[in-house]
């Protein structure tokens, strides 16, 4: 009880203006590769990005706390791991304390924690439980501790966290938000059941509520789904975050007739393809208020709907959607839309509707500041939006049409601004991929076959330390971003371009793929053509998500930068987080108060990795601080 409310006194006396008197920790530890004078074009966009913040209004984000967590990773040896937050003051330490078996807490460690944030204990009496606790230190004196994690006695040796669920159906998504202020992830579930159902769960698996989606969730047309059905195909109908900064996270939800609320309360309209937004309280699942879905396309029934988290004034976050329904000739109608939800009304900023425009979508969004000016824009496979609403670009005049997945990233550290790489399907010039200026959509470079080919995976990220920057891959090659050049032209030899994962502490990124995560080797390729394995969640009885080989969600919500990968069992009423149990002394704040990662966690779609807005890989540079306030209020 002292803990909580520390924490939300802490949270109600941080303000915009104390905010930007604060200088966060962001460096990179002293053993990892980190190159301690930048280039000169990183030194430059580095002062600048600090000159900038020093103007700009802070982008506001959740008050999370140290998320502790602990996993046995040996026979004799618990990982703990906790993390440092985006503004933390700098040389900020840690102490870590351990209590046994309920008994007072001692400290671990004999001088301050100040390299990654993380601790190995081999001290710890296994066979009772052990609960841990840390304790930042700034200039030299011992601030208030977290809250603990209990690892319980005779614990699994394994990589995990287990968070119990009711007895339920097929799962395909998770959602993360803080639902009651505390500063812990708690879960929202989606049950592929019919009708459908979504339940929310706090942090140690404490049901909290459920909605059911209605009757009209009994279409599971991953083309053209019922008007109140979710996580279907490429649509997804959901996401989580804190709308009115009052430090609880809101549900948005699209809804039809038939959806009853956690509270009881039911959706009633006599036409069952109009549609609504819709805000959940995130502690109760009623419903705080909604805004009429626009019924432009209404003549060709309802609208998917892919939604997702944008700041497009820089400091506050807006819902935007990506809304699509076909026509009877099999064409698509595209509408976008974003909506600001102040804590008492849903209001309706913007809609934009491609018509006969040249601008190709596909089947993931991302939220992100292209042009570095604090905003962010919405982007497409091959158009990006202003925070207003307007196109900014479009690269279907330039040849891009369809493709299944993108990425925008800073893939090039020695070049000012953010790349994106894309991949195509059957582009009649046959394209298959591409590489081009997130701020304006100019082409770098581009791939070419023989004809047209259905591209169906595209990856981005660092894994070949030999070459800056990041690579890029689809089934056409692994690429080396910035230079264009093949980084391994034996394609059994490649990594497969599914998804990535922060875990083993080094600074190139590890690969998640149908329940396994691998470590590609550019100096020792196997010649079988197998990765060498670090985890495989089946051992641990994970199984893929409905619908697919994928989690049900990836993100960075316990302990270090590193991410996780939630799973559930096999008989749905568990979910199976994995976490890292290795060490390392690499210090990065949490991926979670980054806002271009935080944006990237709101969206589902076709599951993607996400990226920060800064380069994060082999020879990285120290990132600058993120330009946020955190949220006040909470429990």
């Amino acid at each position: 009880m002292l803990m909580k409310q520390w924490r939300v006194a802490r949270r109600a006396a941080v303000t915009i203006p104390a905010v930007l008197a604060v200088c966060a920790t962001l460096a990179v530890g002293p053993a990892s590769p980190a190159s301690p004078n930048p280039t000169p074009s990183t030194a430059t966009a580095t002062a600048t990005a600090t000159a900038d913040t020093a103007v700009r209004a802070a982008r506001v984000m959740e008050n999370l706390g140290r998320g502790v967590v602990a996993v046995r990773s040996s026979s004799t040896q618990i990982l703990v791991s906790w993390r440092l937050l985006g503004l933390d003051p700098e040389g900020i330490g840690f102490n870590v304390y351990r209590s046994t078996g309920g008994g007072a807490y001692a400290k671990l460690n004999s001088g301050v924690l100040t390299d990654g944030t993380n601790y190995a204990d081999s001290t710890a009496d296994l066979t009772r439980s052990n609960s841990y606790r840390v304790a930042p230190v700034v200039g030299g004196q011992e601030q208030a501790p977290s809250e603990a994690f209990t690892l319980t006695a005779n614990h699994a040796t394994e990589p995990v966290v287990r968070v119990p669920l009711r007895s339920g159906g097929p799962v395909k998504f998770v959602w993360v938000g803080d639902l009651d202020g505390d500063g812990a992830y708690d879960y929202v579930v989606d049950r592929q059941t019919s009708p459908q159902k979504l339940e929310a769960y706090s942090s140690d698996g404490d049901f909290l509520w459920e909605v059911d989606m209605g009757p009209n969730s009994q279409n599971q047309d991953n083309i053209e789904p019922g008007s109140s059905a979710i996580d279907l195909g490429h649509w997804d109908g959901v996401t989580v975050y804190d709308f009115d900064s009052d430090g609880r996270a809101e549900v948005a939800v699209r809804i039809a007739d038939g959806v009853t609320f956690g509270d009881g309360t039911t959706w009633t309209h006599e036409d069952d393809s109009r549609q609504w937004m819709a805000v959940l309280d995130g502690r109760t699942g009623a419903l705080r208020n909604w805004s009429a879905v626009p019924t432009t396309y209404l003549g060709d029934g309802p609208m998917g709907a892919r939604l997702g988290v944008a700041y497009l004034n820089g400091t506050t976050p807006s819902l935007v959607a990506y809304m699509k329904n076909r026509r009877d000739d099999g064409s698509f109608n595209l509408m976008m839309a974003a909506w600001k939800y102040d804590g008492d009304s849903l209001d309706r900023q913007w809609t934009w509707q491609r018509g006969s425009q040249n601008a190709p979508d596909g089947h993931n969004t991302r939220a992100i500041d292209v042009n570095g000016d604090g905003t962010d824009e919405v982007a497409e496979i091959g158009f990006v939006l202003n925070g207003d609403g307007s196109l900014r670009y479009s690269m279907g005049p330039k040849g891009i049409n369809h493709g299944d997945r993108f990425h925008i990233a800073d893939m090039d550290p020695g070049r000012p601004g953010l790349e994106g790489y894309g991949v195509q399907q059957d582009n009649p010039s046959g394209l298959l991929e591409y590489y081009y200026d997130a701020s304006n959509g100019t082409v770098i470079w581009e791939h070419k076959g023989d004809g047209p080919a259905d591209v169906g995976r595209g990856m981005a990220g660092d894994v070949d330390p030999r070459s800056p920057g990041m690579e890029v891959w689809s089934f056409s090659g692994l690429y080396n971003a910035p230079s264009n050049k093949l980084a391994e032209p034996n394609a059994s030899l490649r990594p497969w371009p599914q998804l990535g994962l922060w875990w083993d502490g080094d600074l190139t990124m590890e690969l998640l793929n149908d329940g396994k995560i691998e470590k590609w080797d550019p100096a020792r390729p196997t010649s079988s053509g197998s990765l060498p394995r670090l985890v495989s969640t089946w051992n641990y009885g994970a199984v893929n998500a409905s619908q697919g080989v994928q989690p049900t969600f990836v993100g960075d919500i316990l302990g270090d930068w590193r991410e996780e990968a939630v799973y559930t069992n096999a008989s749905y009423n568990e979910l199976i987080i994995f976490t890292t149990n290795q060490p390392t002394t690499t210090r990065l704040y949490t991926l979670a108060h980054n806002p271009a990662y935080r944006n990237a966690m709101t969206f589902k779609g076709y599951m993607q990795s996400h990226h920060p807005d800064y380069f994060l890989g082999a020879g990285m540079s120290r990132p600058p601080r993120p330009n946020i306030a955190y949220a006040a209020g909470g429990s």
